[in-house]
């Protein structure tokens, strides 16, 4: 305890001026006074804690955008001598130095963080800060292209759109206040005012959160692994809803479609080609014909889409969603202006009036998002047109775009409530879903929001990407890093979008990089083609080629998505998930987890031939394409392939994929194939297949599912392989068959048995490899290889 008590002492910065002067409980929260104002700390769970900061003639402000789980009773127990003050539970401890003053947190008994003086009132923003250790690197602060660690930056937390970036983008769509350490610990700092995160700018081991206003409150995150940790954070803030199982399909997109008929016969492409295609999302002209002076009429335009309803219908009988592309702005020439005037929807200046400014695509008002009867207003378009048939939403320009600082939203100045305008308006669309379509899950593309916006199904992407190969370069380490920030879904315009460069090689590579991202969606300018239909003859073989996997790997793909609604993890995870003690894995993007069990590496340059890989070393890995054994925890070169980036699975990993299919609704899971990479130095593995209708809301809690699971175990003579089905109890979709599939087989098997049928291997001998079917005539069926 002594030794607990000293170590902030020892070398750190504290604040010299403010004073102790007291402390006390309140149920489960700690207040600390102070001479300069109060901490109030709170527990969540052992591994989360807040505190807040309440200067003297200041009240607390509870609401959070953020925080949606309760406080819970941890607290152990406080003791106190005459210069500390020891906060005791079974995760993180806090020590509070009387003087010089100073907070410090503890976990397993070491430090994790310190404040340096805390609370700082400057002339343009109020801090918090605190103290770093030199061998720290620093993760977050959003979306932003930087590299993985981002220490050394001062981060501008102000949501923008960077049209046209590659390489390096500073600034992006998503700024979120949230730091992540190499030494695995997450602060959020739970306060919506625009500002900065100074991640060590000054090279003197100093965090510092700056903004114009508002709470001057953190959580602090921990958790012993990086799994964990997530986990932990998305508990705090909310977990993303699974998606509709369509949303893992592939996506005809561009900038944009200008009649139905276009939109119509672009789809027939698809279907002439062969190519699987689940969704049409239009841009701005459903609207209008021209780029200026229509958006905030949100109602087709019957001159190009004469029959909205018709094309829908047929697009729905194809088994394509329609998606429609929205913004928050009503320009003073679209056909709602006046309504939208009358009914006071809009954002104001000081005097009470609608706020009009010029910016890109004409002289407009800003929906206030802040204020119910405008939310009302604006969900009543988008409940008209989800009776139409529109399956799902593009938020657009929600940064917003252009936001002028003299604006007042009823809750706020512009300033105050930019960085939460798109996370307001996703949790609008979400709870107009919950309201009015209960059964039906949302789909909710955003290209702004704050931290806990996946709680409400929005998928992130990542802006105005330039169609260059520094602009592909990016991509990964944005997903990457967005992942561990709970937005689980972030992706890329695949083929990038800014410019009309045209590079087959590019697109192909994109594409087969998208495989493996969160979703599929090719968009672009119009002038260079973003869809594979439009491509010559060899690119569209590759992309058909790369869209029949991402198809094959549907039910794979869907139970990443149900552990990320469980647990946070997310669908990309960096390397160092694998060995967290390997520091020179904390800066690699161009390769990368896919899940747990694909290792993935994307083809980011035009000239290259072959580039390394470095397997991480847990377990052994082989090539998905050619069978190919790599050893873990050793860095091999990979010669490259044209209609395929390098992509290996885990040994021992039980793989679930799709029969081909030419969209989702055709997939119903009663023939699912489950491909077992066969190991013998991987004694025992486990898998499973989650599954369930790919449309109800809550299918797992209402018990509308099933889940089969797999497990492996390996002797030296015989493999046994156990196979269960777990179902819900209102289960009504069910697989009827799996094909399990082994692979990397090394040496003949002599016998096969199924439950106590002996068989013999040729049996099961299909193009040389054993498929053996599995039907669920009781719910346990076992499998044993003899060698």
């Amino acid at each position: 305890m002594l030794l607990f008590f000293l170590i902030p002492l020892l070398g750190l910065s504290q604040n010299q001026d403010r004073k102790y002067s007291g402390h006390q409980v309140s149920g489960d929260t700690v207040f600390v006074k102070t001479s300069d104002g109060d901490y109030r700390i709170v527990y969540y769970t052992p591994q989360i804690v807040e505190t807040s900061f309440i200067p003297t003639g200041e009240n607390f402000n509870k609401k959070s955008h953020a925080v949606v789980l309760s406080p819970a009773k941890v607290m152990q127990g406080i003791e106190e001598d005459d210069n500390t003050l020891k906060i005791d539970t079974e995760g993180i401890d806090i020590s509070i130095i009387k003087k010089p003053f100073q907070v410090a947190y503890y976990y397993k008994d070491e430090m994790v963080i310190s404040e340096k003086e805390g609370f700082l009132k400057g002339k343009e923003h109020q801090k918090l800060n605190f103290n770093l250790e030199d061998k720290e690197m620093l993760f977050g602060g959003g979306a932003r292209a930087l590299g993985m660690n981002r220490r050394g930056n001062r981060l501008e937390l102000y949501n923008k759109a960077h049209y046209g970036y590659e390489d390096r983008a500073e600034l992006l769509n998503y700024s979120l206040p949230i730091v992540i350490s190499s030494e695995k610990y997450m602060l959020h700092f739970d306060n919506a005012p625009i500002g900065f995160l100074d991640l060590d700018s000054s090279k003197n081991n100093t965090l510092t959160y700056e903004t114009i206003s508002g709470r001057k409150t953190y959580q602090l995150i921990v958790g012993e692994t990086w799994e964990t940790m997530v986990g932990n954070y998305t508990l705090l803030t909310g977990r993303q809803p699974m998606p509709p199982r369509w949303a893992l399909g592939n996506f005809s997109s561009r900038f944009g479609y200008h009649s139905q008929k276009e939109v119509l016969e672009t789809i027939q492409k698809f279907k002439e080609e062969n190519i699987p295609v689940d969704a049409v999302i239009l841009d701005l002209f459903w609207f209008g014909k021209e780029m200026m002076g229509t958006m905030g009429n949100l109602e087709f335009e019957r001159d190009s889409f004469p029959d909205p309803k018709k094309m829908i219908s047929r697009l729905e009988d194809q088994g394509v969603k329609t998606i429609l592309v929205t913004e928050p702005f009503i320009l003073t020439t679209s056909n709602r202006w006046e309504d939208a005037v009358k009914k006071e929807v809009l954002a104001t200046d000081k005097k009470g009036k609608p706020f009009t400014y010029d910016f890109y695509f004409g002289n407009t008002g800003l929906v206030d998002i802040f204020k119910p009867e405008a939310r009302d207003w604006f969900w009543d378009i988008y409940k008209d047109l989800s009776e139409m048939g529109i399956s799902g939403w593009w938020g657009d320009l929600g940064e917003p775009e252009v936001h002028p600082a003299n604006l007042q939203h009823v809750t706020g100045s512009a300033n105050e409530m930019h960085n939460i305008y798109g996370h307001s308006w996703a949790k609008m669309i979400y709870e107009g879903y919950e309201q009015d379509f209960p059964a039906q899950r949302p789909f909710i593309l955003m290209r702004a929001g704050a931290a806990g916006s996946q709680r409400f199904g929005l998928i992130p992407w990542s802006g105005d990407v330039n169609r260059s190969w520094g602009g592909l370069q990016s991509q990964p380490e944005i997903s990457l890093q967005m992942g561990l920030q709970g937005l689980a879904y972030m992706h890329s315009d695949l083929g990038g979008f800014a410019g009309d460069n045209l590079d087959d090689k590019l697109y192909a590579r994109w594409l087969q990089y998208g495989v493996f991202q969160p979703l599929y969606r090719p968009h672009a300018q119009e002038a260079v083609p973003s869809e594979p239909v439009f491509r010559e003859p060899q690119t569209k073989r590759l992309a058909k080629k790369a869209i029949e996997l991402r198809y094959r790997l549907l039910p794979y793909n869907y139970n990443l998505a149900w552990e990320n609604n469980q647990s946070g993890i997310p669908l990309m995870r960096p390397l160092f998930f694998e060995e967290p003690e390997n520091g020179d894995l904390f800066e690699v993007t161009d390769t990368y987890l896919w899940g747990k069990d694909f290792l993935v590496s994307a083809v980011m340059a035009d000239s290259l031939l072959e580039k390394q890989v470095y397997f991480p070393g847990k377990d052994n890995w082989f090539d998905f394409y050619s069978g190919k054994k790599y050893k873990g925890g050793t860095t091999q070169t990979i010669t490259l392939k044209e209609d395929h980036i390098p992509t290996f699975v885990r040994g021992g990993a039980f793989i679930p994929m799709a029969k081909p299919v030419q969209t989702t609704r055709d997939y119903k899971g009663e023939v699912v194939e489950v491909h077992y990479h066969y190991d013998p130095e991987k004694k025992k593995s486990a898998g499973y297949l989650y599954h369930d209708d790919g449309t109800t809301p809550e299918a797992f809690e209402k018990g509308a599912y099933e889940k089969i699971n797999f497990e492996s175990a390996f002797n030296g003579n015989s493999l046994d392989l156990k196979i269960e089905k777990e179902k819900g109890s209102n289960v009504t979709n069910e697989v009827q068959l799996i094909e399990l599939i082994i692979e990397n087989l090394e040496r003949p098997v002599n016998v096969v048995w199924v439950n106590t049928l002996r068989f013999t291997s040729k049996n099961f001998m299909h193009n040389g490899k054993l498929v053996i079917p599995i039907r669920f005539d009781n719910n346990i069926t076992t499998v044993k290889l003899e060698f």
